[in-house]
């Protein structure tokens, strides 16, 4: 099975696969991303309701009060230094950047709480960059189906994918393979029974 193969078989599969953070502007994302690290989008979304209805904008975050930032997302994990990273992020983009989000993904890296991973998703998503963001699911995905060697850098898979597809599917795959790690290829009880890749899938990749 041919990369181009894999790619139509995912959307097979996945028709309607995009974000799942709410969202309606840079702002928010930047926010939701940050929130998203090591839980799922659904609890993210459902603090984001209140955060956003409170905190509008980057000023607005950039002058919150960190308790009642924290009890706002204190039914996600690490909060504590969510709420850190929010704050300190705000103040930046506010002072720094005219309170906008910068479509820069060396700048974004540079904000607290944002990595490789975040920045490419706000570029992608916001700026329509063509970025591929390596997440927990995409990774354990692109290593099962042998575009990286087991234990490969996060970079290397990002690198990886990004030769072995057009770039014009990048924003499309980055989607494709959240959903299929998100709701197929688990990490522990994967649906190997109706998964149309077993015959070149890397078991063992992750052991």
């Amino acid at each position: 099975m041919n990369d181009d193969q894999i790619f139509n078989k995912l959307q097979e599969m996945f028709p309607n696969a995009q974000c799942e953070l709410n969202y309606k502007d840079p702002y928010q994302l930047t926010v939701a991303v940050m929130l998203s690290a090591q839980t799922t989008d659904i609890a993210v979304n459902k603090v984001t309701i209140n955060l956003f209805d409170q905190y509008p904008n980057v000023f607005a975050l950039a002058s919150a009060d960190i308790d009642n930032l924290k009890s706002i997302i204190k039914t996600i994990g690490l909060y504590h230094n969510k709420a850190k990273n929010l704050i300190a992020m705000a103040k930046i983009v506010a002072s720094k950047f005219d309170g906008k989000i910068i479509n820069d993904q060396e700048v974004l890296m540079s904000l607290p709480g944002i990595g490789r991973k975040s920045a490419n998703v706000i570029r992608s998503e916001c700026f329509n960059e063509a970025t591929i963001a390596v997440d927990t699911h995409v990774y354990r995905v692109a290593l099962r189906l042998g575009y990286a060697e087991k234990n490969a850098s996060l970079i290397t898979v990002e690198r990886n994918l990004m030769e072995r597809f057009d770039k014009g599917k990048w924003h499309s795959l980055h989607h494709l393979l959240i959903f299929f790690g998100r709701y197929h290829c688990h990490a522990k009880k994967p649906k190997c029974e109706s998964c149309p890749f077993t015959s070149i899938c890397k078991k063992d990749a992750l052991d």
